[in-house]
């Protein structure tokens, strides 16, 4: 609360931190944890009340910067003091030839964009990426003008993170997303968590998995890194979890080796079939395998063959660790699996998640309560963007309801994802790339690669609250439009409007804004996106494109006849805590796959190699970062304060590898067909990571990762298994400060 009241006031504050993830308050943007119908009075983390000061600061971007600072000057900005500058509240433009923005009004703005999509030679020589941040509405109606306009290229942030979750839980058990409501985790008896870091991520799932804990249920940790919310969480909402010693979240911690995952569920699934054979009938779930699976017979021959020395070598653990995490498994009758990016971005992510469900599956446990599968999203709607159709491949049934909605024939070739507009924009096939909200450039993978791709297009134009680094590396020419907040109040013709969002559980409800905006220019995304497309093309399309403006209740009963779930979409989403979206798996052990059945899938076991004197190294979010927003230079759950200029690696490492702890090196990421990447000038930090694995900062490690290395079948970038050495920084060069 310090920061917050010192930059906002205590009555700003006050409004704000009461509103927060309330019932007819705004949704808070920093993760997509759902919120209980029970709610406190402050229904938020510490993250959560860092992204609301973020974004609800009254200090704004002066006219005058514009003219101080050239982009050649921002370029050497850190993230950190790119977003203190404050919110943006005026478009600016910055010219061919020019290195300077410069204001401009809305109308010269929105002109600009028209003027250059329509000179374009075909649709698809223009990108419109999405950040999760982006609301319901906005996704419906930015994916419409995109297909209207007659594309299919929607690179999201999800390409980045969760598109792996989505292609192995479409392919085996129909939808890609969490088959668990929030109520799940009281009524379970073992949580399995899985590559993430709830304490820093998504802080108030602690306080699920303290309830969960208080009922009765196991909990098992499995990442490569300890944790501290996850070995000791001290609750700030409860007398005893500020004066106590606090809660033991996880009950076993299974300190794998990076990448070693999908060889510990193979394992795992083997010991449940091993015990099954030793007690038949007595350990799968027989009945519901018969009536709603396939695949078991080669799923059992395949496991058979299983080396044991293998899965040890993978997984960097002994096998007593896993005969434990088997014993917890089969001693329970309901269990959740939960994971987030240390799972999806690895190479063999989609066959790692299939095994999650092979293992949930072999006894029933999908489908019934305190039992499923529950990825965890980053972004408060990455998840509600893609139900929307913010995706470039969405299936046939979205688009033949998209063009009897509103009269018009869109675009059936998929689209570019995230990575593979990077390579439209090396190409020169890209032209045009027009952003609302993120952060392209510094999320993507092969950072130096991506920045000198978006050089090369013609016009970059982001819809932005505050600055980053994609502001600054610009096409040709460029443009900044900025946005309201989701605090932010947002009043159009016919009244005041609200948003939805929708969580990580498949929960849809709304979000008000409850501040006045911080300049009266600011346009609510809905705003330019449909006066864009107004201007780009009037009368082609027979979309009421004013009409979704002026009332964001239209946009609503659009979605209610397009969408899936949202049937009476208006009234549902005005109930308190809105609504539940239908999912087979979850209500009815109903699986949308081609076969009407869940899938249990073979995948062959791929064993990443270290070679001798390097190391595995894995991106990960410091505790003052929300994706590649950084709210300050520390990170004090690992011991790490005014700098992010920092490699993680375990002490016997160090001494193996002839090091110091505070040593300065750099850091070479090495691949089979391609050269070299380099990180300058790190410092070494002595810290408990798995024997022969290493971490650094996202996004600052992006560049060890070239575009070419991404998850087979997802296409996500691989931040989670790089190959790296380090080498001492030589004398007299040249160190970050």
């Amino acid at each position: 609360m310090e920061p917050a009241i010192a930059q906002l006031g205590l009555t700003r504050t006050a409004k704000l931190m009461t509103s927060i993830n309330q019932k007819d308050g705004f949704d808070c943007m920093s993760c997509a944890w759902p919120d209980p119908d029970d709610r406190k009075a402050l229904e938020f983390c510490e993250n959560g009340a860092r992204a609301v000061t973020w974004e609800a600061t009254p200090v704004t971007v002066p006219s005058s910067f514009w003219s101080e600072h050239s982009l050649t000057d921002l370029l050497d900005k850190s993230e950190y003091w790119l977003g203190m500058q404050g919110r943006l509240v005026e478009p600016v433009y910055k010219a061919a030839g020019s290195d300077h923005y410069e204001p401009v009004s809305w109308e010269r703005a929105i002109g600009i964009v028209a003027d250059r999509l329509k000179g374009l030679a075909s649709p698809d020589e223009a990108a419109f990426y999405t950040s999760g941040r982006t609301a319901n509405e906005t996704a419906f109606v930015y994916q419409l003008f995109a297909r209207a306009f007659g594309t299919n290229n929607l690179p999201d942030c999800s390409n980045m993170c969760h598109e792996s979750t989505g292609t192995a839980l479409g392919e085996t058990i129909g939808i890609g997303k969490s088959t668990i409501a929030y109520d799940d985790f009281e009524r379970t008896d073992l949580i399995i968590i899985m590559g993430q870091n709830p304490g820093t991520n998504h802080p108030r799932m602690l306080t699920a998995l303290e309830d969960a804990k208080r009922s009765g249920a196991s909990i098992v940790a499995v990442n490569p890194l300890p944790e501290a919310g996850l070995l000791r969480y001290k609750n700030p909402q409860r007398v005893r979890g500020l004066l106590g010693k606090g809660t033991t979240i996880a009950d076993q911690f299974v300190q794998i080796r990076s990448g070693g995952d999908m060889a510990l569920l193979q394992a795992l699934s083997k010991r449940v079939l091993d015990a099954e054979d030793a007690n038949p009938g007595t350990v799968l779930d027989h009945d519901f395998l018969d009536r709603h699976t396939q695949g078991l017979d080669d799923f059992r021959a395949h496991l058979a063959d299983l080396d044991e020395d293998a899965v040890l070598a993978a997984t960097g653990i002994a096998a007593s660790e896993i005969d434990e995490l088997a014993e917890r498994y089969l001693a329970a009758d309901r269990v959740i699996i939960t994971w987030a990016m240390g799972l999806t971005q690895q190479k063999k992510a989609v066959d790692t998640l299939k095994e999650i469900i092979n293992l949930l599956l072999l006894r029933g446990n999908i489908g019934k309560p305190g039992a499923g599968a529950s990825p965890i999203r980053g972004h408060s709607n990455v998840q509600g963007d893609r139900t929307m159709g913010i995706w470039e491949q969405m299936p046939e049934p979205f688009l033949d309801a998209i063009e009897a909605e509103f009269g018009f024939a869109p675009p059936r070739e998929h689209g570019m994802d995230s990575l593979k507009t990077v390579a439209g924009l090396q190409r020169g096939d890209v032209k045009v790339f027009f952003a609302v909200g993120g952060n392209f450039v510094a999320a993507i993978s092969d950072t130096e690669a991506a920045e000198a791709a978006m050089r090369g297009t013609e016009l970059t134009v982001q819809v932005s609250t505050k600055l980053n680094r994609s502001h600054v590396v610009t096409g040709t020419e460029a443009l900044i439009m900025p946005t309201l907040g989701r605090t932010d109040f947002d009043l159009q013709a016919s009244g005041p409007q609200f948003l939805s969002v929708e969580d990580t559980v498949c929960a849809v409800h709304a979000t008000h804004g409850s501040l006045p905006p911080v300049d009266p220019r600011l346009l609510s995304e809905v705003s330019i996106i449909t006066r864009l497309a107004t201007a780009v093309l009037g009368d082609s399309v027979p979309v009421d494109w004013a009409g979704m403006e002026r009332d964001y209740d239209v946009i609503r009963d659009h979605i209610s006849r397009v969408v899936p779930g949202f049937e009476n979409f208006n009234a549902q989403v005005r109930r308190k805590g809105g609504f539940v979206l239908p999912n087979g798996p979850r209500d009815s052990r109903t699986f949308a796959t081609a076969t009407g059945r869940a899938m249990i899938t073979v995948n062959h076991l791929e064993h990443l190699e270290r070679p001798a004197g390097r190391l595995i190294l894995q991106t990960l979010r410091s505790h003052d970062q929300f994706n590649t927003t950084i709210y300050s230079l520390n990170d004090r759950y690992r011991g790490i304060h005014n700098g992010r200029d920092v490699v993680f690696v375990n002490p016997q490492d160090i001494a193996e590898l002839g090091l110091e702890d505070g040593q300065r090196v750099d850091i070479f990421s090495e691949w089979p067909d391609e050269p070299d990447r380099v990180l300058r000038g790190y410092r070494v930090v002595s810290y408990p990571t798995a024997k022969g694995c290493a971490a650094a900062y996202f996004p600052e490690a992006n560049v060890l990762i070239p575009l070419a290395s991404a998850a087979d079948g997802s296409n996500t970038p691989v931040s989670k298994a790089v190959v790296v050495r380090l080498e001492p920084v030589s004398a007299g060069s040249t160190v970050p400060v």
